[in-house]
């Protein structure tokens, strides 16, 4: 697949990225990792016990994480009884983009309902750990912690309807009947992480 990076001439003048990591590879160890999270928690990656475990890099201020938010809850929704473990993560510096601080982040937690942790990677260590590169960025762990899919949620940000290849669904699907994902690799479409 090929990747590429756009420069996206917008009124927030955001970097659009369609890519994905290439520091974590399919078949690698989940990097560890223990963060504050919005409802008061710390959540320490050593812990979990999914039978999948879902990390998502995101944020508050990028459209493409905004139109993801409801199909995220979703998803943690319909599979809420197999012990599938959703984990957000921002990483965004909040200097540079101040929606994005952890102030914001409780706010957003509590306005859209969110049933899973949103974690601040307030030191940008986890993102740089995982190679996430823009906001949405899936990785997705089977129970021994092992990176089975990585990057984008599914093929069309724009509108849930008209969605082709679910690739998140698919691949948590695949994992919980004990089988290979079908894409184990699609690009995160998304806004540029907000480097310090």
């Amino acid at each position: 697949m090929l990747s590429s990076i756009y420069l996206s001439v917008t009124p927030l003048n955001m970097v659009l990225i369609n890519d994905n990591s290439k520091v974590l590879n399919i078949g690698d160890l989940m990097p560890s990792f223990s963060l504050h999270s919005t409802d008061g928690s710390v959540i320490d990656s050593d812990k979990l016990d999914g039978s999948v475990i879902v990390i998502v890099f995101t944020c508050n201020h990028c459209p493409y994480a905004q139109a993801y938010e409801d199909r995220l809850i979703d998803l943690s929704d319909q599979f809420e009884e197999e012990n599938v473990q959703f984990i957000l993560i921002s990483s965004n510096d909040a200097e540079v983009e101040p929606e994005d601080s952890f102030e914001q982040m409780k706010e957003v937690h509590q306005e859209s309902g969110y049933q899973f942790p949103y974690c601040f990677d307030e030191s940008q260590d986890i993102a740089k750990a995982y190679g996430a590169l823009c906001t949405p960025h899936c990785f997705v762990f089977d129970e021994e912690h092992i990176l089975r899919y990585k990057g984008c949620v599914d093929d069309n940000w724009k509108d849930p309807n008209h969605v082709k290849n679910h690739y998140l669904r698919d691949a948590i699907s695949s994992l919980l009947n004990g089988e290979e994902p079908p894409v184990q690799e699609a690009n995160a479409l998304g806004c540029s992480i907000k480097w310090k």
